[in-house]
């Protein structure tokens, strides 16, 4: 990103280094970051119920695992319409966040 037409011209334009790398690189930077952190949270809950049923911590992925093997489904489908509603929220937060980051982005 450091070495892209629009930061070698905010160079050019005399702006401080700090500013250019503030503004200009790390906006432009941050995307793909914002992107693995919230496609991670799916990560994050599959490896929460994994912990959870191998060292028997109680939370929502022993509970899961539980009703599975108890057949109580509609507390799976209960718990798992939670973890959709979780990972469609980090998702509606990360596309707002590049709208904030990068106005180019905004509808």
């Amino acid at each position: 990103v450091l070495g892209e037409d629009y930061v070698r011209t905010a160079r050019a334009k005399g702006m401080s280094p700090g500013r250019v790398i503030g503004v200009h690189a790390l906006r432009n930077a941050m995307i793909p970051v914002i992107t693995v952190i919230g496609l991670s949270v799916g990560t994050l809950l599959a490896g929460a119920i994994l912990t959870e049923t191998i060292f028997s911590w109680p939370g929502i992925g022993k509970w899961m695992v539980d009703s599975i093997s108890r057949r109580d489904y509609p507390v799976v489908q209960g718990g798992l319409l939670l973890i959709a509603v979780v990972v469609m929220v980090v998702n509606l937060i990360v596309d707002t966040t590049y709208g904030l980051i990068n106005p180019r982005i905004r509808h």
